[in-house]
């Protein structure tokens, strides 16, 4: 509804992570950075966690998208698989034919394209996206995939993408092997008040905004703290006001916008507070209800009923 309005070429706060729209903000370029020095390194297990909306698919897809061509990617957006399921969606993604294969052969089939692989200059790379929801059977499956190398290189080097269960899970006695194995790790944080600001403001210029900044300190502020700094949770606050902008035909988002934003959105912290001014929403409501009062002659008008 608003973008016209701004002179948008696309919507700025869109649940769905939108690589064009990435700004690098320290805790997403951080984590880029582990990623790229663990595969140059050629580790074999590196982790990437987050409390959910902190980002990690972005980083995620950015990664992806970042690749070189010596690497064959292997990606596995489901994690809830049996280990045969996940061997199988590791050989196809590997281009193997796995129809009427027993387990046994499909471990050796594996082996040998990943063999093939490296001979050819090929290193082979498995992203495993939500790993926090691996039963401790298959991720024990990965562990023992893990162990591929030839006497100089891991045939296999396997991101784990998760959320803090995950780490939660590796703390598990079982899982001590796998742990001691994973050499490179990032914990997603959230964006702190400077860094909510920016990416706000960076966000609607890069959607196409050509005027003055919509989000001043204050408001990102207040979408700040409501929102922990988790950038899900700030793109649903800074869509709808937007929206509430669009409504008043206004084109800077005032405190009290924000309040409207934020009592409309479940998750936000308890520690904001509601600015102490009239809120927009009943502010709006009075104006028209005083102009109706002023047209039809009538000076009390009790909304929803007869006058």
């Amino acid at each position: 509804m608003y973008q016209s309005f701004f002179g948008l070429e696309q919507q700025p706060f869109g649940l769905t992570p939108n690589t064009s729209l990435y700004y690098g903000l320290p805790p997403h370029e951080e984590a880029m950075e582990v990623l790229h020095t663990a595969l140059v390194n050629g580790e074999g297990f590196i982790k990437v966690t987050g409390e959910v909306g902190t980002g990690k698919t972005m980083v995620l897809r950015l990664f992806i998208s970042k690749l070189e061509e010596n690497y064959e990617l292997v990606y596995i957006p489901n994690p809830t698989l049996n280990p045969l399921e996940l061997k199988q969606s590791i050989a196809k993604e590997l281009q193997l034919d796995v129809e009427n294969i027993s387990n046994l052969s499909l471990n050796d089939l594996i082996n040998n394209r990943l063999l093939d692989l490296n001979k050819s200059g090929k290193k082979v790379v498995m992203v495993v996206d939500e790993a926090q929801a691996l039963s401790d059977e298959t991720l024990e499956t990965v562990r023992l995939l893990g162990n591929l190398e030839t006497e100089q290189d891991k045939m296999l080097q396997i991101v784990l993408f998760g959320q803090p269960e995950l780490d939660l899970k590796l703390q598990q006695d079982n899982f001590r092997q796998l742990r001691q194995r994973i050499s490179f790790s990032y914990a997603l944080r959230p964006l702190n008040e400077h860094e909510t600001y920016s990416y706000l403001n960076y966000r609607m210029k890069a959607s196409g905004f050509k005027g003055v900044e919509v989000f001043d300190s204050k408001v990102a502020r207040d979408i700040y703290v409501a929102s922990y700094g988790i950038p899900r949770l700030i793109n649903v606050i800074a869509n709808k006001c937007l929206m509430l902008c669009y409504g008043f035909g206004v084109y800077a988002v005032t405190r009290k916008i924000v309040a409207e934003a934020i009592k409309d959105t479940n998750e936000v912290t308890k520690d904001w507070h509601h600015p102490r001014e009239t809120s927009g929403f009943y502010l709006v409501i009075s104006i028209i209800t005083m102009i109706l009062a002023t047209v039809g002659g009538c000076y009390l008008i009790i909304l929803g009923s007869g006058a």
